[in-house]
């Protein structure tokens, strides 16, 4: 199971620089997490509006 974004993203950038794949990017307004995320829960523990969730 990987993490995804939701819309409460505010793009505050803390997830990007959490992640230790890399697998995080800016997207068109919020965050985005590609398919070599690994599931290890670094993003939603730094994220303050909690948008990173387990999809």
């Amino acid at each position: 199971m990987m993490y995804v974004i939701k819309d409460s993203c505010i793009s505050c950038g803390a997830c990007e620089a959490e992640c230790p794949v890399g697998a995080i990017s800016a997207g068109d307004g919020i965050y985005v997490i590609s398919s070599e995320c690994i599931d290890c829960g670094a993003c939603a523990n730094v994220c303050p509006v909690d948008a990173p969730q387990a999809e």
